[in-house]
């Protein structure tokens, strides 16, 4: 079970490093790296899908993702940061939080009834 968690955290992770790649690529191996990468996050995500409820996994990926490039953006690349943006990342987290919490399926996985 560990290792499903571990494709789930590496999935979103493969998918922040070729977000932040779009950003920064200006040579032909660069793009060659992001394509890599992309296929990696690909094979994490299928991974993670195997055993776990794919909803729950595409919406911590997709909450990684889109939380992870709002702080990349401010932080790395120097945006300007907005309360309002802080706001809707907050209610996106606590929505990723929830389906976590809440998800019948997820509970059948952890004792076994899949």
């Amino acid at each position: 079970m560990k290792k499903d968690w571990f494709y789930v955290g590496m999935t979103s992770l493969m998918e922040l490093c070729w977000l932040f790649g779009f950003n920064v690529a200006s040579s032909w191996w660069h793009w060659g790296i992001i394509i890599t990468l992309i296929m990696l996050d690909f094979y994490f995500l299928s991974k993670a899908c195997e055993n776990l409820p794919t909803g729950t996994v595409y919406a911590i990926f997709a909450g990684v993702g889109t939380l992870g490039t709002a702080c990349m953006d401010i932080f790395i690349f120097g945006e300007e940061f907005k309360i309002a943006s802080l706001f809707f990342m907050i209610i996106l987290l606590s929505g990723v939080i929830g389906l976590k919490l809440f998800d019948p399926q997820a509970e059948n996985v952890k004792e076994g009834n899949v």
